[in-house]
């Protein structure tokens, strides 16, 4: 493992005790620096292979990673969409009050979170991937048509997040993941929808709106392109906030053709983001990453793991299982009957590999 380097947040070094979101970034830094890489899955205790969640559940252990391994994964990704128009579940079906007590319990348990956030088209109505206009963040944005209609959505993200406290009323801090694969051009905050300028004023806005003019205190931002465009460092950086609003830089990478094409995908988008890091003073991530249906039963340590030993990454997140029936071959974590079940065990088994 590539030694760690020094780690700068956008919180305010002159308040002595530390928020939130600054312990939870030194507790990033610290597992980066023992040379530790946290295994992530996206909704894992909502549902998984071949169960989804109850409505009426009041607790929340079911997990495939740990009918596989025996352990719960490090980090525990979640998604928002949905909560921009006050709906009771998210985009994939998750109930939200469901999401906020099984962060709390993951929490407690010993691991982190993770937010992304697929909201709708609010200049068409459309889904995220409504790419019909280039004209909807220009709309949100101070001035635009939609910027008021807007606001009021990134009130309904801020309330939510706001809202995951323990019994005892502590914070749970999380890391939040907003206007992700940009470098693409599958979002309507996509790389050919909206300029350079109006990007970074998209993320300009929701961290003024969420940090100065909420106070939340409990989020560590993080930004990550799409690794498919990542073709240099300019373009990795083009479109890059600032460092006073990100803690964390990442990005997101599947595998769509062969080991190799993966691997050396993989390589350079690592290579590019964990020396971006370096120089920036910000912990770095694989934000998403997987095989849809893990068709090589040696996935998990002959091509996942030899890709990422060598870089100082604080944890790697692969996406869902969902447990549709027309969905069956969607999958990207462990499960017990699957071919690649025992891979995994050896994956989580490995020194540096860090699970719950």
């Amino acid at each position: 493992m590539a030694a760690a380097f020094a780690i700068t947040s956008c919180g305010d070094p002159n308040e002595s005790a530390q928020t939130p979101a600054e312990a939870l970034l030194d507790r990033l830094a610290g597992l980066v620096e023992e040379g530790k890489i946290m295994y992530g899955h996206q909704d894992d205790l909502m549902y998984g292979h071949s169960w989804k969640l109850a409505d009426d559940a009041t607790e929340y252990v079911q997990s495939d990673v740990y009918a596989t391994c025996g352990q719960y994964p490090a980090v525990y990704g979640l998604d928002l969409g949905g909560i921009e128009l006050g709906n009771k579940a998210n985009l994939d079906n998750n109930i939200f009050d469901h999401m906020r007590a099984s962060v709390v319990a993951h929490h407690e348990r010993g691991g982190i979170v993770t937010f992304s956030w697929h909201p709708r088209n609010p200049l068409t109505g459309g889904d995220a991937w409504d790419v019909s206009s280039d004209q909807v963040v220009a709309s949100i944005l101070p001035g635009g048509e939609k910027h008021e209609y807007f606001m009021g959505w990134l009130k309904n993200a801020a309330d939510f997040l706001e809202s995951i406290k323990t019994a005892d009323g502590e914070t749970v801090p999380v890391i939040w993941r907003p206007w992700h694969e940009h470098t693409g051009s599958w979002f309507w905050w996509g790389q050919k929808l909206c300029t350079t300028e109006q990007y970074k004023a998209l993320w300009q806005m929701t961290y003024d709106y969420m940090v100065e003019e909420r106070g939340l205190d409990n989020l560590v931002w993080s930004y990550s392109p799409g690794a498919g465009e990542l073709s240099s460092p300019e373009v990795y950086a083009e479109r890059y906030p600032g460092d006073e609003i990100v803690d964390m830089v990442g990005f997101d990478c599947y595998f769509y053709s062969t080991r190799e094409d993966y691997m050396n995908k993989m390589k350079n988008a690592l290579d590019i983001t964990v020396a971006f890091a370096k120089e920036h003073g910000k912990i770095a991530a694989v934000t998403e990453t997987g095989y849809e249906g893990i068709k090589d039963p040696k996935w998990w340590t002959e091509v996942l793991y030899e890709t990422l030993k060598d870089y100082p990454v604080s944890y790697v997140l692969t996406w869902r299982n969902a447990c549709d029936a027309h969905m069956q071959h969607h999958f990207y974590g462990p499960f017990p009957e699957h071919e690649s079940a025992e891979d995994f065990k050896a994956f989580a088994a490995l020194e540096d590999v860090m699970l719950l």
